[in-house]
């Protein structure tokens, strides 16, 4: 039995690394299972380019069509014995009943499983799929997840860090099989989760290794910090300052980048942006869609561009991002936290912040650009 969790650091070819792994397997089945669709197509995509296919043995598969298929299907009956038609999507609490009297909402409980885990169109909600699946497995002593180890010698996790509450339950639940147990992801790149949960609340925003290590601390997996900890996307500049972000991480490596003339980090006032812009053609990128942006060239949330790579990037930051800058002893939201990290290290070669920095303040790291 093998289990690991991969920490990657961002650039460090975490996809091609489990494409790679997954042509090894030539004697059994594996599944790489992941959150999004445009993660699930990336997997895609990066097959056909190492392999020119995806081999008969290997299903690539989003997260939550893998538990549908392989975790409420099979046994759904030992909790709801109507037809399940799909998924639900929800960014928010599911199965409201009604409001009390106070005003505060009142769900419905486990005791009536058709309103607490589906809509009245008997689609699944989001946020209670991965509880459903754990609840059946107890229910059938263990069936579900032995059932999963018997199709697949190998299960591959991708973009861990998103997963959470029921989904850990369901990682450390595959740990105890005798496939081989895969997990990768930059716990520094939390920009979504699966669903909000208050179960096991406290390893959320990353903190996956510290529920591998004190949760499943009798189910022996490997934790590797070192294998994928050195980034090809972003050169030496960016990839010193993504590391001040996270100083509590081991400090991601870098590859040695050619110069092209404007490299590294940069503050950039904001009577500047238009002239920059013009000049080195960044992707601007900004907390939400509400964040004033120059309409006439590219521009995308940060959450959004996880995943990409760009030659370069204009960062307009919130205000708690700038507080850091200026005194690290601030602290940023977990979330605002991965997302300027995740913005940092979409470049190769430049990160651009917009700050007006009139008083001409010095920050170890950034250059205050002029034109």
């Amino acid at each position: 039995m093998s289990n690991k969790l991969i920490i990657a650091a961002a650039g460090s070819g975490k996809t091609t690394h489990l494409v790679n792994e997954a042509l090894k397997v030539t004697d059994g089945k594996v599944i790489i299972t992941t959150y999004t669709e445009a993660n699930e197509k990336e997997i895609v995509k990066k097959f056909y380019k190492l392999n020119g296919c995806v081999p008969d043995n290997i299903t690539i598969q989003t997260w939550f069509s893998f538990l549908i298929q392989h975790g409420v299907k099979p046994y759904q009956s030992v909790i709801y014995n109507g037809k399940v038609k799909g998924l639900l999507l929800v960014n928010e609490k599911s199965g409201f009943r009604f409001r009390g009297w106070n005003g505060q909402p009142v769900y419905f409980g486990e005791d009536d499983p058709k309103n607490h885990y589906f809509s009245k169109s008997q689609l699944i909600y989001s946020d209670k799929l991965s509880k459903f699946v754990v609840k059946a497995n107890e229910l059938t002593d263990g069936k579900v997840i032995k059932r999963i180890g018997k199709i697949y010698s190998h299960i591959f996790i991708d973009e861990i860090q998103d997963m959470a509450g029921y989904d850990l339950e369901i990682i450390k639940l595959l740990f105890s099989l005798d496939s081989n147990v895969l997990l990768v992801g930059d716990p520094r790149q939390v920009t979504y989760h699966t669903h909000d949960e208050a179960k096991h609340k406290k390893y959320t925003n990353g903190n996956i290794k510290e529920f591998v290590e004190n949760e499943c601390s009798e189910l022996s997996v490997d934790i590797d910090d070192t294998t994928l900890n050195k980034t090809y996307r972003n050169n030496q500049p960016i990839c010193e300052f993504a590391n001040s972000i996270y100083s509590n991480f081991k400090p991601c490596e870098y590859i040695e980048h050619l110069p092209t003339g404007h490299d590294g980090v940069f503050f950039v006032s904001p009577t500047d942006v238009d002239a920059y812009l013009s000049i080195y053609q960044p992707m601007q990128l900004r907390d939400t869609r509400r964040t004033s942006v120059n309409s006439m060239y590219s521009a995308m949330n940060l959450g959004e561009s996880k995943g990409l790579t760009f030659e370069r990037v204009l960062i307009y930051p919130t205000s708690k991002m700038l507080d850091w800058m200026l005194d690290h002893s601030k602290e940023m939201k977990p979330q605002s936290k991965s997302k300027f990290y995740v913005g940092v290290t979409r470049a190769k070669h430049s990160v651009a912040i917009v700050f007006n920095n009139k008083n001409g303040i010095t920050i170890p790291g950034i250059i205050n650009f002029t034109l």
